[in-house]
Parts: structure tokens; sequence; C-alpha cells
């Protein structure tokens, strides 16, 4: 006659199971690093891992251009008040695409932002980019990426990576199916897999496996990038609304230098210059 294990014993085996699958999927010893979504930011934040955070339709990009015109993003999830951190900060809620200009001047389209008051504070939220900042914590830096700033995000994880022995995980967002299969609610979403595999190619340092067929995916078609945002699912879904403007912002390679970088709560420019030599001294 089997018996079942003991309430101690079933405790035990999870916690050792639980472990043992932190130490697998951490992608250790590399120091570049690959993962998708919330679970994933979690995981690397838990590290002590640099983050990027890459929702490149549309949070991320939209950061990017915001933080490039001198704005200040608040990133926000969907179970946070965004109303009551916009009234804290003196700032704006970002409003749905389709309810610019009645109800608010911004949204995730990142058109929104090109002409902003430098100074202006908005609390931007979505279920992907956002919320995975917020899942963040307390990581020694954080970031935001996307295909419009890959190289200058890269060169400044680049001379971190050098400065200290930090290690750095790049985070696909994926987006999130409105009906949630067997398989959970992520979508994996090409276009992020693109922007991290292009932030990817331009670090030197040694790469995971999972973070190597990333980049090799981005290498694949990056004379085909446009083609790729506005064929993709996430795009043609944007295209449909109306929206394809964003798209097509989106697929503006390496056309901005600016490196939104989380900063007392919001994101701001990233300033390599405030941060020390010392492994694990002050960063700015």
């Amino acid at each position: 006659m089997k018996t079942r294990p003991s309430g101690i014993m079933t405790q035990f085996l999870t916690t050792t199971t639980q472990k043992w699958e932190k130490a697998l999927y951490t992608q250790h010893p590399y120091r570049c690093r690959f993962d998708w979504g919330r679970r994933g930011v979690r995981q690397a934040a838990s590290r002590g891992d640099i983050l990027v955070i890459v929702d490149v339709l549309s949070f991320s990009t939209a950061t990017i251009t915001a933080v490039h015109s001198g704005g200040f993003i608040y990133p926000c999830s969907l179970e946070e008040d965004a109303a009551t951190l916009a009234q804290h900060i003196g700032g704006e809620v970002a409003v749905s695409r389709s309810d610019v200009p009645q109800r608010g001047r911004f949204s995730l389209s990142p058109a929104t932002f090109l002409h902003l008051e430098p100074g202006t504070r908005v609390v931007l939220d979505s279920p992907n980019g956002a919320t995975c900042s917020r899942y963040a914590g307390q990581v020694p830096f954080l970031f935001v990426g996307a295909l419009v700033n890959a190289k200058a995000v890269a060169a400044g994880v680049s001379s971190l990576l050098e400065r200290t022995t930090l290690s750095v995980t790049v985070i696909a967002c994926g987006e999130r199916w409105k009906t949630p299969s067997e398989d959970g609610e992520l979508r994996v979403a090409l276009e992020d897999y693109l922007g991290a595999g292009a932030i990817l190619s331009y670090l030197p340092q040694e790469k995971s496996p999972e973070a190597r067929v990333c980049e090799g995916a981005f290498v694949q078609v990056r004379d085909d990038l446009y083609a790729m945002l506005w064929e993709c699912g996430s795009g043609r879904e944007l295209r449909e609304k109306g929206f394809g403007v964003d798209v097509q912002h989106a697929a503006r390679f390496n056309a901005y230098e600016t490196v939104p970088n989380m900063r007392d709560r919001h994101f701001e420019p990233f300033d390599l210059t405030a941060v020390t030599d010392e492994k694990g001294g002050k960063h700015g």
C-alpha cells in the first residue's frame, strides 16, 4: 500500500524543486541574458541583474520618445491608481489612443509625445511594459529599450558591465491574450523579440544560448524590420484600429540616442557620468 507524503515532506519537495528550477534557468554564468514577461522580470530582479524592458508596441517606444522630448514617464501597472499618482506628482494621466484629444493629450501612441513641453510628467499604464517596470523592484539599473534606441541602450549597458560585476537581462515583455488559454495569458510578441535581439546584437559580452538565439533572429531580418513590424500580429492589430503611424514610428531603427533610466519612480535620461567605477558603489 502506497503512503502519501506528509505535509512537511510535500513542502520540502516543493521548495527543493523550486530551488532546482531557479538554479537551472538563471542563464549563469553568462552576463547577457534574455527572458520573457513578468516572471522573467521577477527572476532577473531576484538575481540583482540590470534590466532592460522591451515593449516595442508600444510602451517602450512611447517612453523613449517622451523622455527624448524632455518628459518624465511614471509607469503604472493596471492594479495601481493612475489618477491618484498623477495628482501626487502634479502630472497627467495617459489615456487610451482613441480618447486623444477628447480626454487627454497623451497615450501609448508615441506620436502624442513628440511635442510635449520639457518637464511634463505623465503617468503611463499598460499591462506589459509599464507593469513589467513596476515588477522590477529594486534592481541596480532599470532601462527602457526598443528598436528606436537599441544601439544607445546597449552602449549604456555595456559600459556598466565593464565597470561592474553585474549581469544584464533583456526582457521581451510580450502581449496578453484577451482570452487566456491553457498556456496562460502571455502572447509571444515578435516585435519585442526583435527589439531585444537588436539590443543584444550590440553587446560584446558573452551571451547565454537564449540571448544568442534572440540576437540571431534579429540579425536574420535586420534589413527588413519595417515589414516585420508592419505585418506581425501586433502591427496588424494597431493598423486595424487606425494607428499604423505607431508601427511606422516604432520601426525607426536607432532613431534616438536617449536611454530612459528609472530614478525616483520615473524614467529620465540615463547619465553614465553619474555612475562610479566601483563595483556596487553609488549609482546615478
